[in-house]
């Protein structure tokens, strides 16, 4: 077996398998979807840029008989934005860029992928991004109360679970850009962390992105926070819908500015690997963890908690 045949049945082979836990695995499905892109971001890295086009191509077409085999003739073309993602982040790949910008531009790329898709998916039934984002979620909550009705639970129950619906659609309505933004950059960031392992495994260049535990957020995205804040309080209800979903999405920044600090000490202090994962799970579980280390990360632009910017005597610079 030449090496092309090789790559081409390890591509196809990756990416079925990966898209079958996503859809038949009991519980842990929804999880594997989110790393469907992988295996296209790595055999574009390992094949370059034209072989890669190529065999992707010829991937897509595989699944397409896949999808039609198993009942879901449009499976091709949930994969097919996912194959496009894996092209932009194994082209970034190649650009001497931190994580943080890496993450920044992967984000923004299927963002306007995003955009441009709605677009075209409105234009038929005149409706904007946002309302095919919204008619999307409505219908998705619609689909869970009716799970939750034919379930037997007693009318009391029944009619709370609608209340708590009712106020999560409206909660949607507010924060939905913060919610595709968000989701799509944690997306990104997974996949372009879980690729490291698979690129050291397969013997594929990996970028050298520094060290995590020294990331910081970028200060002047204190006064995006600052101003969000303050644009919370005026009349206009258009303004404070943008300022809900900037502050927000800042928020979850500085979260991961947090963590980064977290990361540092506990290298520092050379903390097991055990209690690193209790802690991971103990703030998964704890959101009010999640709170401290955005606040944490946001006062680390005066404290410096890490003591990473270097402070210089103005009279040593001057002689």
């Amino acid at each position: 077996m030449d090496m092309k045949t090789a790559n081409i049945i390890g591509f196809a082979g990756s990416v079925i398998l990966v898209l079958s836990l996503s859809m038949w695995m009991p519980f842990f499905g929804p999880a594997f979807s989110l790393i469907i892109p992988l295996p296209f971001l790595f055999f574009f890295s390992r094949l370059g840029l034209k072989d890669g086009v190529i065999t992707g191509i010829i991937i897509l077409f595989v699944v397409g008989i896949f999808g039609r085999l198993v009942g879901e003739p449009h499976l091709v073309l949930f994969v097919s934005g996912f194959a496009i993602f894996g092209l932009i982040i194994s082209e970034l790949f190649k650009r001497p860029f931190s994580m943080g910008t890496t993450v920044f531009w992967g984000t923004a790329f299927m963002l306007f992928m995003g955009v441009a898709s709605l677009l075209f998916a409105g234009m038929s039934e005149n409706q904007s991004p946002g309302d095919v984002i919204l008619n999307y979620f409505q219908s998705s909550l619609s689909e869970y109360v009716k799970i939750y009705e034919s379930s037997g639970l007693d009318q009391e129950k029944l009619a709370q679970v609608k209340q708590a619906f009712s106020l999560l659609s409206k909660l949607i309505a507010r924060v939905y850009p913060a919610i595709i933004i968000i989701g799509t950059g944690l997306l990104v960031w997974i996949n372009v962390v879980l690729s490291k392992p698979l690129f050291r495994m397969g013997k594929v260049n990996y970028p050298s992105f520094g060290d995590a535990d020294k990331w910081h957020a970028p200060e002047l995205l204190v006064w995006g926070l600052i101003g969000s804040g303050f644009a919370l309080f005026l009349p206009a209800t258009g303004i404070r819908f943008i300022a809900e979903n900037v502050m927000l999405v800042l928020c979850v920044i500085y979260i991961f500015h947090g963590l980064s600090i977290m990361l540092f000490f506990f290298n520092k202090r050379g903390m097991p690997r055990w209690a690193r994962i209790g802690i991971y799970a103990l703030i998964i579980l704890q959101q009010l963890f999640l709170i401290l280390l955005a606040v944490v990360g946001l006062f680390d632009q005066w404290v410096d908690f890490r003591k990473l910017r270097k402070k210089t005597d103005p009279e040593l610079e001057t002689k």
